[in-house]
């Protein structure tokens, strides 16, 4: 039986979580362009903290879409990169982000009626 992620109890929900928070959809779209270390990745995606980095990069290494690599250095050197489940699932992300760029207009167009609309109906 396939995973249903409509029934409550299925961990798919967890995953479809994981795949549409907002720093998982830049941190996988920076990787796409090979490994980076964590001060790279906290430089390419302004505004997130060093801990929701931290938090993101783990749950992403657990989840089997990104791979840790420590290496014997000093000072210690560590890189992140995406797996062939992080190469997969970036497909799909990428096209998110480009139909989210090619129509940014027209939701800033939707919102600016909506919130006009609501202010006319509050008077």
């Amino acid at each position: 039986m396939l995973p249903d992620p409509y029934d409550r109890d299925c961990p798919t929900r967890q995953l479809l979580d994981r795949i549409g928070d907002q720093w998982t959809v830049l941190i996988v779209g920076v990787l796409g362009d090979g490994p980076l270390r964590f001060t790279e990745i906290g430089k390419r995606v302004a505004g997130i903290s060093q801990k929701m980095l931290t938090q993101t990069l783990r749950a992403l290494v657990r989840d089997g879409i990104l791979a840790r690599r420590m290496y014997a250095e000093i000072p210690p050197r560590v890189e992140y990169e995406l797996t062939d489940l992080g190469r997969d699932l970036a497909e799909p992300l990428g096209v998110l982000t480009e139909w989210a760029k090619q129509h940014m207009d027209r939701v800033m167009a939707a919102r600016e009626a909506y919130d006009q609309a609501a202010a006319a109906a509050s008077r």
